[in-house]
Formats: structure tokens, C-alpha cells, sequence
């Protein structure tokens, strides 16, 4: 009987997808209590002869489905409707679960079957030079269900319709999930033990302009999960709420994003950002997020 399924969706991460599907087949539990559930949403890159290559190398069970690309919400719940454990384990495309992960995730649902299970993630720079497995509160996340490394039973996450998805564009649609199981009272536990490393590669001054995108779009889906849940929960996650929006307010009436625009684009390309050129580019991708956040919260009906 397959007791969990790994689930997990992917777009045009190749490379990366062979390394966290090895990892996924990689693990203690006996194989025939587990399923891997990919979703690739639409990739135009070598995505198709990896997914070849490890249907070939499979130990478990491995369902991949293909289709257009329609958006992760939507990816996750083709994986929801495929999987076939009693318990649900959602992991990205970018993370790399220990071999006692979902072992890890079994044994904290044995004690608590019925609740959300959040598990611990480090965050690297290079997959080749791995930091020893030790979670540490460094690496805490507040996230109430965060598909990086989280599991829920699989009749409850259909119970409650799936994930949302109008969430079209990056960002919230897990939390909008973890909201309505809180509403249902579904508990959450942590179990540090059931740890993935989620892999961050280094920011480069040309990413600059694809995180102020990923910003914006932030915002927008931000306003979205403000109408279905006005709580103060949601206006403290988003920022919207007058102190933060006050003192963003007041930063692009004293110019900073300008200031902080200049400082970047006289870098080249290709440098690294570290230091005060790291923060100025995440200063930057904030009040990109804030300025959208007032535009599509004067948008909206």
C-alpha cells in the first residue's frame, strides 16, 4: 500500500530536476510505500528526456504529467488528483530531501495523523558543497504551510477544494492553502528531522529585473488573498496595513528606489551580489512590492 506520495511541479529546471529526482528515489523507506508525483507545467527545455531518464532509474512508483503551462496552483492540483498515498508531501523543484526524508514525514504523521507536518530546510548556494544536516533556528520559517517541504492528509487537502487557482501569478497560493486549513482546524507540527536542502544560487546583477518582476506579481496575487481572507493575519503577511504602507510611502516620496536603482545598474552584469549590493537589490524588489501593492489595491473592485 503506498502510504505517501511526493508531489512536485516544474518548469524549465532540467538540470536541477535530475538532481532532486534522484534525491526523491533516494530514500530508507521501503519503496513500495512511496510515489513521486511530477507535474511539468509546460517546460520548453530538456525537461521531457529527464523526466525519460528517470522513469528508467525510478525505485518507487513515478507518475509525471505533462501539460501547457497554466500556472502552479493548477500544476499542484493535477498532482493532488494523481497521487495515491494517504498522506501528501509537496516539495519544489529546487529542493534536495534527505534520504530519511519521507521516512521522516511517516514517522511525525504516525503521532499525529491528522495534522499538517512542516519540515526543516537549509538554504545552500552550490548543490556539490552540501553544510552538514543540521537544522538549526537560523533556518526557521514562520509559514504555516509552505510547499517547500510540508505534508497534509490527502483526503484532507481535496477535502478543501485543492489549491486556489486564481492565484495565476507567483506567490500565495500555499498560504492561502495553509489559511483554509487553519480555518478548519487542522493543527500543524514541525518536525526539523524531515529536512530538504532548497538550493538559492547566488543573484547576479542581471537578476535584478526579474526579481522586481517577481515582486510585482507578489503584489498583485497579494490583493487577491486579501479579499478572500481580510484578517489581520493577511494584512501583517502582506504588508498591507498602514504602518508599512505609510513607511514605504514616505520612501518613494524620498526617492530611495531611484537611489537604489542607480547604485545597481552601474554594476555589471555578471557581478555577483553580496553584501551591500545584495541588500540594496532585495531593498529595491521591496519597494517594487509595496509600489505595485498600491496599484493593485486601487484596482481592485
Amino acid at each position: 500500500m503506498i502510504a505517501s506520495t511526493v508531489q512536485l511541479c516544474t518548469y524549465n529546471r532540467a538540470p536541477l530536476l535530475e538532481r532532486v529526482l534522484e534525491a526523491c528515489f533516494d530514500q530508507s523507506i521501503d519503496p513500495q510505500r512511496y510515489e513521486v508525483v511530477l507535474v511539468d507545467d509546460g517546460s520548453t527545455d530538456a525537461t521531457a528526456a529527464t523526466i525519460d531518464r528517470a522513469r528508467a532509474r525510478a525505485t518507487c512508483r513515478f507518475i509525471a504529467v505533462h501539460q501547457e503551462n497554466r500556472g502552479l496552483a493548477n500544476a499542484r492540483n493535477v498532482g493532488i488528483a494523481k497521487a495515491k498515498g494517504d498522506r501528501i508531501i509537496f516539495i519544489d523543484d529546487d529542493v534536495l530531501p534527505l534520504p530519511n526524508f519521507v521516512a521522516e514525514h511517516a514517522r511525525a504523521a504516525s503521532r499525529h495523523p491528522q495534522a499538517i507536518v512542516r519540515g526543516g530546510a537549509i538554504e545552500v548556494e552550490d548543490l556539490d558543497e552540501l553544510p552538514p544536516p543540521i537544522w538549526s533556528v537560523r533556518n526557521y520559517s514562520g509559514n504555516y504551510f509552505w510547499t517547500t517541504n510540508v505534508s497534509v492528509p490527502l483526503a484532507t487537502i481535496r477535502s478543501i477544494g485543492g489549491f486556489d487557482e486564481s492565484f495565476a501569478e507567483y506567490g500565495w497560493e500555499d498560504i492561502e492553502v495553509g489559511l483554509r486549513l487553519r480555518a478548519r482546524g487542522v493543527r500543524a507540527v514541525f518536525n526539523p528531522a524531515a529536512l530538504v536542502y532548497h538550493y538559492k544560487p547566488p543573484r547576479q546583477a542581471r537578476d535584478v529585473d526579474r526579481m522586481l518582476a517577481q515582486a510585482r506579481a507578489q503584489a498583485r496575487t497579494a490583493v487577491r488573498l486579501l479579499r478572500l481572507h481580510p484578517s489581520w493575519r493577511t494584512y501583517l503577511a502582506t504588508g498591507a496595513n498602514a504602518a508599512q504602507r505609510g513607511f514605504h510611502g514616505l520612501t518613494r516620496r524620498a526617492r530611495i528606489p531611484m537611489r537604489l536603482r542607480r547604485r545597481l545598474s552601474a554594476l555589471d552584469p555578471t557581478t555577483v551580489l553580496r553584501g551591500r549590493d545584495l541588500r540594496a537589490a532585495r531593498a529595491l524588489a521591496g519597494e517594487a512590492y509595496f509600489e505595485e501593492l498600491e496599484r493593485a489595491l486601487r484596482a481592485a473592485p
